[in-house]
């Protein structure tokens, strides 16, 4: 079967579902394979709960229409999103980036969606797999994409590019992230600026955070480039820190006439991400009072600098993620917080390969140049460089040492990266 015929039966089954304990009456069911799993093995149970078809890879022969026999499913999901990407001549916003891309991508959804039909990534399902999903979740009355697109390694962007098909495109910045995959800090820079490289050859427009030098140089050759900062007062839209004593309020000073947003985000880290979003709304003409309404209302969740209140103590619970860039700028802001009982509990940090060592010693040096009530470092990646703070080797031992202390008064940050589940330490 072709992927026009395909098309055809996804038009008249417009869901698709790649697991079966979520499976819907009339989904196509797509049975991807990975390291754990083969969903070729599920086609006939997924076709008893109600598939309308299966897509498989691993069935030669069947007497049920219902199977699908593709040469590749992963593949075949692909080019069935590109195929429904052709059909919408609507701006489609591709977001990456090392931090920030999924507070962005939120926040600029919040603004679209006051003016326009806006769809966006769920949560933050941007890999191979998930961006097909999110652009085969667009119905046709669409007026906005917002694609989230995550990396960690060379040519994935690039990969990403040719089915979502972005018009228009932002890097939040390129850090300290997935330095094993990337290969370094260059390779990171490389393989983000894979979208860059594309919106130049279809002509598309860049948005670009001005303070950062790189992402000047990484934009150029573009001949649409529409810009964002605080430092350089050239850009389009500038804006400041107002506030950052507990919720960031900023002050935009050119681009639009809203003087200040007071926000539900803790972090002055977060300045850039609320900028984007203003110089987005701007671009396509969404009203300021609405922009200034859809940042201010916005409430972060899933553990994302979530302020949280447990009994007299403010909790800032970061802990989605994790990397060099992320953990130096979250320590250093919360350094600048006002308070005194201040808690540091901060969990190990993923993929960074040969450097992992080294990252989590400058990390260590970080914390030691700042007074704190107690810091408690978790994980394996600490245990030889933790002295002279706690040490835990999970965060369910480090949830038993939190529980026992009965702080109060106190202002926590709950950082790791994810596989650390430092959420766990207020269970």
């Amino acid at each position: 079967m072709n992927i026009n015929e395909l098309y055809q039966i996804f038009l008249q089954h417009p869901s698709v579902q790649t697991d079966t304990r979520r499976l819907k009456k009339g989904d196509i069911f797509f049975a991807l394979k990975g390291d754990n799993f083969n969903g070729n093995e599920y086609a006939h149970a997924a076709l008893e709960k109600g598939a309308s078809y299966c897509v498989v890879d691993e069935l030669k022969e069947s007497e049920d229409s219902r199977l699908i026999i593709v040469d590749n499913v992963l593949d075949t999901l692909q080019a069935l999103a590109k195929k429904h990407r052709e059909q919408f001549d609507i701006p489609f916003i591709a977001i990456t980036g090392s931090n920030g891309k999924t507070t962005t991508k939120e926040l600029i959804h919040a603004v679209l969606s006051s003016t326009f039909k806006t769809y966006t990534t769920e949560g933050n399902l941007n890999n191979h797999i998930g961006i097909p999903l999110t652009i085969l979740k667009i119905k046709s009355d669409a007026e906005m994409a917002v694609i989230e697109m995550g990396a960690n390694h060379q040519k994935e962007i690039e990969g990403y590019c040719k089915y979502a098909m972005p018009t228009h495109g932002l890097i939040t910045n390129c850090g300290k992230a997935h330095l094993e995959g990337f290969g370094g800090e260059a390779g990171v820079k490389k393989g983000k600026g894979e979208l860059f490289d594309y919106l130049k050859s279809v002509h598309g427009k860049i948005f670009i955070y001005n303070d950062y030098e790189y992402l000047q140089e990484m934009s150029r050759g573009s001949n649409s480039i529409i810009s964002y900062g605080s430092e350089n007062k050239s850009a389009d839209v500038v804006g400041l820190i107002n506030n950052d004593q507990q919720f960031l309020e900023v002050g935009i000073t050119k681009g639009v006439t809203i003087n200040s947003i007071k926000t539900q985000l803790v972090g002055g880290y977060n300045l850039p991400n609320v900028l984007a979003a203003v110089c987005v709304g701007k671009t396509f003409g969404v009203n300021d009072e609405k922009i200034k309404d859809a940042l201010e209302s916005y409430v972060p969740s899933n553990s994302r600098s979530q302020l949280l209140k447990k009994d007299s103590n403010s909790i800032i619970l970061d802990a989605y993620n994790a990397n060099p860039s992320s953990m130096k700028l979250a320590i250093e802001n919360f350094a600048k917080m006002p308070g005194y009982n201040k808690i540091l509990m901060l969990g190990g940090m993923m993929e960074l390969g040969e450097e992992s060592h080294q990252e989590h010693i400058d990390i260590v040096s970080l914390i030691n140049q700042y007074n704190w009530k107690n810091v408690v470092l978790v994980g394996q990646q600490f245990e030889s460089i933790h002295e002279p703070f706690l040490y835990f080797k999970t965060s369910s031992a480090a949830r038993d040492w939190f529980t026992a202390q009965q702080f109060s008064d106190a202002t926590i940050l709950v950082k790791g990266s994810r596989s650390m589940q430092m959420e766990k330490v207020l269970d």
